[in-house]
């Protein structure tokens, strides 16, 4: 693996592992695509450093195990902001 990749690899795996940021946060703040973000620490992470893939591992299930939530809470959020929205130009 060439030396920038494993470097990249314990970067964003270190960020996800302090900050608890999701794929798609950790992605928007470095610059690098979701899908880079994600096969890094998914795949990458795991031939450079086992105990932080296993971390960063744990930090991703959560993620996938409450995405349902958040994206009605953000859907719901929506519709709100959508209802404010009409009752003023009303």
């Amino acid at each position: 693996m060439h030396e920038q990749i494993r470097k990249r690899c314990l970067e964003l795996g270190v960020m996800v592992q302090e900050t608890g940021l999701t794929v798609r946060a950790v992605a928007k703040k470095t610059g690098y695509s979701k899908s880079t973000v994600h096969k890094d620490l998914t795949e990458r992470l795991k031939l450079v450093n086992e105990a932080l893939a296993r971390e960063v591992s744990e930090i991703l299930a959560y993620h996938k195990s409450i995405r349902h939530i958040r994206g009605g809470e953000a859907t719901k959020q929506m519709w709100k902001l959508k209802e404010e929205h009409t009752e003023e130009t009303s």
